[in-house]
């Protein structure tokens, strides 16, 4: 996998933290930089985190089904992506403007699930997870840190658009993977 793949999963995978970082904004009277590097750090962390977990997993079983690797790889992402995409069609969420960790350890787990699928992902497709895992993690610090202060100032109307990209940008890649274990891309 190539680095600009690795960033692009990257970016489809912040897109939910980027979201909720944009309603954490909104949702202070005056968002400081205290709080965008807390969101950045709490989300950029199990970002982190929770691919090389999934990593772990995945290269425990890696030797059982290596000759269906990719379909999973396939499904795995199209799966998030197509979350993403659903949830971009709903109703915005609404998020309490307390950034303690009672509050941020729940959103830092909820918006990161999908990051594990993609850490097994990884482990099929022998990517190098530390490289891996810190650019997921600096992508999301980034643009968490980014959404608290963009929430701030322009409020909720990126909110689902980010998602929408986000499941687009997954699935896409997902569908790549296929194509080239299936002989149709080089």
């Amino acid at each position: 996998m190539s680095l600009w793949e690795l960033f692009l999963i990257a970016i489809g995978l912040s897109m939910d933290a980027f979201a909720v970082s944009i309603c954490k904004g909104l949702s202070v009277q005056k968002a400081g930089m205290g709080h965008a590097l807390t969101a950045g750090l709490w989300f950029g962390g199990f970002q982190a985190l929770m691919p090389l977990l999934g990593w772990a997993l995945g290269t425990r079983f890696q030797s059982l089904i290596t000759s269906v690797d990719h379909w999973i790889a396939f499904f795995l992402l199209c799966l998030i992506g197509g979350n993403m995409i659903r949830e971009s069609r709903g109703e915005e969420e609404t998020v309490d403007a307390c950034f303690f960790p009672r509050a941020m350890l729940p959103l830092a787990v909820a918006t990161s699930i999908d990051a594990l699928a993609v850490g097994i992902t990884f482990a099929f497709l022998d990517v190098k997870i530390l490289p891996a895992v810190v650019l997921i993690g600096c992508t999301t610090f980034a643009l968490s840190a980014l959404g608290v202060r963009v929430g701030a100032l322009v409020g909720d109307r990126f909110q689902n658009r980010a998602k929408l990209f986000g499941g687009v940008v997954l699935i896409a890649i997902g569908v790549k993977i296929l194509l080239e274990h299936l002989g149709f891309l080089g």
